[in-house]
């Protein structure tokens, strides 16, 4: 069954043509994403299907007993109204009955609630109800009556979200759903969106999310529309085909080419017949070889200033607003080459912990010690600052003409922007003209061509396409500095960071061996397994307490080992160095460019298991080597 139907879609801006002759379709149950690089148009298109952008020329169509909710990129909410006003503007009477019965529940009116409990029933709607709470607890919007114009950007971002969910909408149209989302609220919604009825259309730069939630990719790219049925691995290898299948088109038609440039010089001026037919196709041919393929990989060897002995310490340091407290008593020293993730909540103090090592904020107490080499390079959620009217190349000139690679060598600014995929046509572009993905491109360039030897990455997911997100990946992996990375992006951080510094709210700060994959795996092991010890917790303190009663009538003084704890002391050894062989194995792995999705995750997971087996062994070693 069609639920949407596009041809011939045409949309230009001025002289700029953004796509054109556009068709596809969109069947009852489809989960689809358009993924293409910023500025080619993805929610420009969005917007055109929502008739609130107009178009040149085409048709759209949608099947006529449908509701539709669209979820913009930037927020469209009456400032004057609650969260609860703005989740509840919908016409449907089922949600009209919660968020009468939800308003009498916090006034505490019984009259109503009754009336509600008696409308509730008669419609069927008590699943809703449980819904609409669910979503609102998940996305941390319990404070129903707080005004939209008294929240901050990201909340204002999950209640556009909660608003679109709520709606129980046959087709949803989500533009980047996953921004402003913590980690958390991201899984959350990637199970909820795999296990909807709903049809489905995004724009999401979110590769785990890509993978797990949809089931036919359009990738927008040269005007043109590209059909993959199957998730995002099954793009990424059918993508490579096609870019394989077109180079060799490309190599054949230069061929021609060749020998048709030749034909066509031998040819004399005065002659007034030639062959017709192969004259025109000489254009044709000559289109055909013209065509380019952009698949360099950025192999970049920068020279940077070298990090000295003492990079960055921090010592016993403390930072509190009020009684909430960020950092407790916090110490760390970081390494040459360290390369860190941070993850946590909203609001457990992940960018104040990055203003607070920068020197950009005050401490309460404690000290932070900068290396005289470092070189901090920061990149921010704020919006780049700069001249709207100035041109791209000379954002980049401004900074330097020049960034100096190894052995003597530059890379000039305009080398630079087209590695990061600025084309050349777009350097004298004034920043004005630049879309929000493409300003936050140019922002990250600036950060990039200062030269930085320390690294600071806070969401730099955000605003930015996978085609971009690969670009870095492949920067940052010859990066010799030390590099920090605060990303809501599981599948970047998979590969960027070996360590995790877990913010978990009033000062606590957990430091875990791996990437994100086995943090969420060992996260999901402990909660196992406090489950299993809450139910099982009265039986087993039982028999701890007469098990300590009998070792206490019976001291037993260990003094040396056994044969056959001696021969499992040397074992332990082997084991143990097999092990760490094993990590800095997979450790190298997940940080290759070219390893795919799956291989991340099995590297990622048989990490953790390495991680914990070693752990295991090393406590034994240690019991042992007492009596050694």
């Amino acid at each position: 069954m069609n639920y949407l139907s596009v041809e011939n879609l045409t949309k230009s801006f001025g002289d700029r043509i953004i796509f054109s002759d556009l068709s596809f379709g969109i069947d009852l149950g489809q989960k689809v994403a358009i993924v293409a690089k910023n500025g080619n148009g993805k929610t420009t298109l969005l917007r055109c299907l929502m008739e609130l952008e107009p178009y040149d020329s085409g048709r759209i169509v949608y099947r006529n007993d449908i509701r539709v909710a669209f979820m913009e990129q930037s927020e469209n909410l009456d400032e004057t109204h609650t969260i609860l006003e703005a989740v509840f503007s919908h016409d449907l009477p089922e949600l009209q009955v919660v968020k009468k019965y939800n308003k009498a529940m916090r006034e505490g009116n019984e009259e109503v609630i009754n009336e509600c409990y008696e409308e509730l029933t008669e419609l069927n709607a008590w699943d809703i109800e449980v819904k609409v709470n669910q979503i609102l607890s998940v996305l941390k919007l319990d404070n129903t009556d707080l005004l939209i114009g008294s929240l901050s950007g990201g909340q204002k971002k999950r209640v556009a979200l909660a608003q679109v969910l709520i709606a129980e909408a046959d087709f949803l149209i989500l533009d980047e759903p996953t921004n402003h989302l913590d980690l958390d609220m991201i899984e959350w919604l990637e199970e909820y969106l795999s296990k909807s009825k709903s049809t489905i259309l995004m724009v999401t730069h979110d590769r785990y999310f890509l993978e797990v939630v949809c089931d036919t990719i359009f990738e927008l790219e040269d005007k043109t529309l590209y059909r993959y049925k199957g998730n995002f691995s099954y793009y990424l290898e059918k993508k490579a085909e096609r870019q394989e299948q077109l180079s060799s088109t490309i190599d054949k038609a230069r061929n021609t080419f060749k020998k048709e440039l030749e034909w066509i010089r031998r040819q004399p001026k005065a002659r007034s017949v030639k062959q017709k037919a192969r004259v025109d196709s000489f254009d044709d041919v000559k289109k055909a070889a013209s065509q380019r393929i952009d698949d360099s990989e950025v192999e970049i060897p920068v020279k940077m200033e070298r990090l000295g002995s003492k990079i960055l310490e921090l010592h016993k340091i403390g930072k509190s607003y009020g009684e909430k407290v960020i950092l407790d008593n916090f110490t760390y020293n970081f390494q040459r080459k360290e390369r860190l993730g941070i993850v946590g909540n909203n609001g457990t103090g992940k960018s104040t912990f990055l203003n607070v090592i920068q020197g950009r904020e005050e401490i309460d107490r404690g000290k932070v010690v900068i290396g005289e080499t470092v070189v901090f390079g920061y990149y921010s959620q704020e919006l780049i600052k700069v001249d709207e009217d100035k041109k791209v190349i000379d954002v980049i000139r401004d900074i330097a003409e020049f960034i100096p690679l190894e052995k003597g060598r530059q890379l000039s600014a305009a080398q630079f922007l087209e590695k990061f995929l600025f084309d050349r046509n777009m350097h004298y572009n004034f920043v004005h003209k630049l879309s929000g993905g493409e300003k936050r491109r140019l922002k990250l360039m600036t950060v990039l061509m200062s030269n930085p030897n320390f690294l600071i990455l806070d969401e730099p997911t955000n605003d930015l396409d996978i085609f971009v997100m690969s670009v870095l990946e492949d920067y940052l992996r010859t990066f010799e500095g030390c590099l920090i990375v605060v990303s809501h992006d599981r599948y970047f951080m998979d590969k960027m960071v070996d360590h995790l510094f877990v913010f978990e709210g009033q000062g606590a700060i957990k430091d875990i061996i791996g990437n994100y994959t086995e943090y969420r795996k060992q996260t999901a092991a402990d909660y196992k397994k406090e489950k299993q010890e809450a139910r099982d917790g009265t039986v087993e303190k039982e028999v701890k307490v007469t098990q300590l009663s009998e070792s206490a009538d019976k001291p037993v003084e260990k003094k040396k080992l056994s044969f056959k704890e001696k021969e499992e002391f040397k074992q332990l050894e082997k084991d143990m160095d097999a092990l760490e062989q094993e990590k800095e194995s997979l450790t190298q792995k997940l940080s290759d460019a070219g390893i795919t999705n799956e291989e991340i995750m099995t590297a990622g997971n048989r990490l953790s298991e390495v991680v914990q087996t070693l752990e295991s062994k090393s406590d034994r070693w240690l019991e042992l080597s007492e009596f050694n």
